[in-house]
């Protein structure tokens, strides 16, 4: 082919050259790193086509792109060999690779080395400090910028010196920085209100970030993520929601970000309708592939207490993370199904899906809601084999697991063992010893946290408060209330409260107790009313009792407990007509008694008894061992307390109170197991007056120790006694 004289023909090799540069050009805009070094390993062997400058920056930038360290390496050996490792353009490219791959003291060393550097470099240098969590650095070289190169920080150096300020939480520097901005004009770049905006949310002060949201000219979908999940980071899930639906009525392209949030409000408000629809939403814009996104929905659920749609939507999950199976788990645990869980957690192992000390923070304590040793015995050894024993939560899980599982012992003894303890394990020790009677014990213990500079805080004290009240300890109890505030600055809460009235009660201090309600900063709860009202009940004080359950009516309580309670009070002192009253409101509110419960679990089977049932297999059995029981125990002293039964004859009542759960449960546990094994029962209510009298005298003829948990503490039956010193 001929060339016309004004086009002269391209020197040779020139198309081969022209080819390289376009086919590293082409890989670096597809980030496809391979292929870049293709090209330059082809560059590299040509005469024609050697590198220039910036195919090394292109490199770099891919390099940067993927954490590629070791061919980030090669790239800088490559210029250093080319002696172009000091210009600018290349010590910038190199800074920013070495941070993005996590040195930035060999970003630091680059930089140090350059003869001259411009603002892109400084930027360079305050990014990589930020991104790799340094943020005293980042700030630090934010103000040598402008002290020793005169450099002048623009858009990029704020939002790059933003997020250091959160991770130091920083506010101060935070105010110099929008300050700044605001002087500079760069307020009005979305980017840098945006980034403003973020860090006063992670620094607290959301009210702040929310007037810079407001005064925010131009809004972008991050604008309104951040706005979103700064609410919801910081509490205020209403808030959250409100500004989430605001959006969505905007049309602002919802993200996944702004998804996550609002599910996460969804959850903490309980509000289920609403989960429903951010749930339709996701699924509209094509977010149900998004795993965290599914993650959240299941949480959301289990939060609304529809733990069956947490389900379905884990079912639906197609590849599942330990994250998926840690929330369902979790979900399940905290919404009463421990058997669920644990189902859930053997099907994980044979998922072949490794747990994390999530997992077991998650499942822990569905084992001991169940309360079976063997199975905490074995989650134990599991978390050793994983290596997860000393991990703090873990531990801590397994402390409350085993006072929950009656082996306060063996709690105190991984409590001992401990590396470091949290005021969480401190807690849980604290709380253990106290739901098994042993108050002094557990004051014992709150001392000596306090003496090793650990501060305790309001679950602390909600803790020692239970244990005094379990062990009638009332100056103890009435000296760490007034040390919550007093002492430690914390503001009791309900729970502390209604646990004062208790213990104030149980010692038989009504009037005091009622005092102390009428003085609260807040308006009483049921669970305060609720206690003064068992107090009624255990010393028979009728009108206090009128008085508390009046007050507890007017809450609207979902559960017939104080009703009955209330009507065994009236029955006690022979009002029948009242308790005639009372039954009938149950019946037009539609309110029933719970049924009573307990079960023992013997090698593995769960078997649970109610009262006079006789649906069991070995139903025989158990009230020939019961009726010979009870004159055994007749032959001891005991006498059978017919005060909670009502409207029949005496042998009748006595008959009743001789098939409790509890006594069938006892009784079963006797047949089934070897003299002198230690029975293990579980009740869903508080254990009646004669029961308990009942199965002191059973640990004393048959020689056994009895293990009682009832709905609000542990009873050790040993030898005729038992460990609350009938002060329960």
């Amino acid at each position: 082919m001929l060339c016309s004289a004004s086009s002269p023909p391209p020197p040779a090799g020139g198309h081969a050259a022209t080819d390289h540069h376009a086919r590293l050009r082409s890989a670096a805009a597809r980030s496809d790193l391979p292929g870049a070094l293709a090209a330059f390993a082809a560059m590299s062997t040509s005469a024609s086509a050697s590198p220039v400058l910036r195919t090394f920056t292109s490199l770099l930038k891919l390099c940067a792109a993927r954490a590629d360290l070791a061919t980030g390496r090669a790239v800088h050996a490559q210029l250093a060999a080319r002696g172009l490792s000091a210009e600018s353009l290349a010590a910038t490219a190199l800074a920013n690779m070495y941070a993005k791959c996590r040195r930035p003291g060999d970003a630091r060393r680059v930089f140090d080395r350059m003869p001259v550097r411009d603002r892109v470099a400084w930027n360079a240098l305050v990014a990589g400090y930020a991104r790799n969590g340094l943020a005293g650095a980042a700030m630090e070289m934010v103000v040598r910028m402008q002290e020793e190169d005169g450099e002048r920080p623009d858009s990029v150096t704020l939002v790059s010196v933003l997020p250091a300020c959160a991770d130091a939480q920083a506010l101060g520097a935070c105010r110099e920085v929008h300050g700044f901005a605001v002087r500079a004009s760069f307020d009005e770049l979305v980017n840098v209100s945006t980034a403003i905006l973020d860090v006063y949310c992670k620094c607290g002060v959301v009210e702040v970030a929310r007037a810079v949201f407001d005064r925010m000219t131009d809004k972008n979908s991050v604008s309104w993520n951040a706005m979103i999940k700064g609410y919801a980071e910081n509490g205020d899930a209403t808030e959250a929601l409100l500004l989430f639906k605001r959006m969505v009525g905007e049309g602002v392209d919802v993200t996944d970000v702004s998804v996550l949030a609002a599910l996460h409000a969804c959850g903490e408000l309980g509000y289920l309708d609403e989960g429903r629809r951010v749930h339709e939403l996701l699924m509209r814009i094509g977010l149900e592939s998004n795993v965290s996104v599914m993650n959240a929905l299941i949480t959301m659920y289990s939060k609304c207490k529809r733990t069956d749609l947490a389900a379905q939507v884990f079912d639906e999950v197609r590849y599942k993370t330990p994250i998926s199976w840690n929330a369902m788990i979790l979900g399940c645990t905290q919404n009463g199904r421990p058997e669920d869980a644990v189902r859930l957690f053997s099907r994980m192992q044979l998922k072949n899906v490794k747990p994390d000390s999530f997992t077991l923070v998650s499942v822990i304590p569905a084992l001991a809601d169940i309360s079976d040793p063997l199975q905490a015995r074995w989650i134990h050894g599991y978390s050793i084999r994983l290596h997860l024993d000393q991990d703090v939560y873990v531990l801590t899980a397994l402390i409350d697991m085993y006072a929950k599982c009656g082996r306060v012992s063996i709690a105190r003894s991984l409590f001992n063992s401990a590396r470091e303890r949290h005021v969480i394990t401190w807690n849980a020790m604290i709380h253990g010893y106290g739901s098994h009677g042993f108050g002094k014990v557990a004051v014992e213990l709150f001392e000596e946290m306090k003496n090793s500079g650990r501060v305790p805080n309001e679950t602390t004290f909600l803790s020692v408060l239970s244990a005094c009240s379990h062990a009638g300890l009332v100056d103890e109890g009435r000296k760490y209330f007034s040390s919550v505030k007093e002492d430690y600055g914390l503001e009791p809460g309900m729970e502390h409260y209604g646990t004062m009235v208790d213990l104030l009660g149980r010692a038989g201090k009504l009037d005091e107790a009622w005092s102390f309600i009428q003085k609260m900063p807040m308006d009483p709860g049921i669970s305060v009313y609720g206690a003064m009202l068992g107090a009624c009940k255990l010393h028979k004080n009728v009108e206090l009792a009128e008085e508390s359950a009046h007050r507890i009516f007017e809450l609207g309580p979902d559960e017939g407990v104080y009703h009955v309670l209330l009507a065994n009070i009236y029955a006690n002192a022979s009002m029948w007509k009242d308790v005639a009253r009372v039954r009938t409101a149950m019946e037009k509110k539609g309110l029933q008694k719970t049924p009573g419960w307990s079960i023992v679990q013997l090698k593995n089977e769960i078997h649970t008894f109610y009262s006079g049932s006789t649906n069991h297999q070995q139903a025989k059995d158990i009230y020939a061992r019961l009726a010979k029981l009870i004159e055994e125990i007749k032959a001891v002293g005991y006498v059978p307390d017919t005060d909670s039964i009502h409207d029949v004859e005496d042998d009748v009542k006595a008959q009743l109170l001789n098939t409790h759960s509890e006594k069938l449960a006892i009784a079963y546990g006797l047949i089934r197991t070897a003299p002198g094994t230690t029975i293990q029962i579980k009740k869903n209510l508080r254990v009646c007056n004669d029961c308990h009298n009942a199965t002191k005298l059973i640990s004393l003829v048959t020689g056994r120790e009895i293990i009682m948990r009832d709905i609000q503490r542990f009873h050790h039956f040993k030898d005729g006694k038992c460990s609350c010193g009938d002060y329960w």
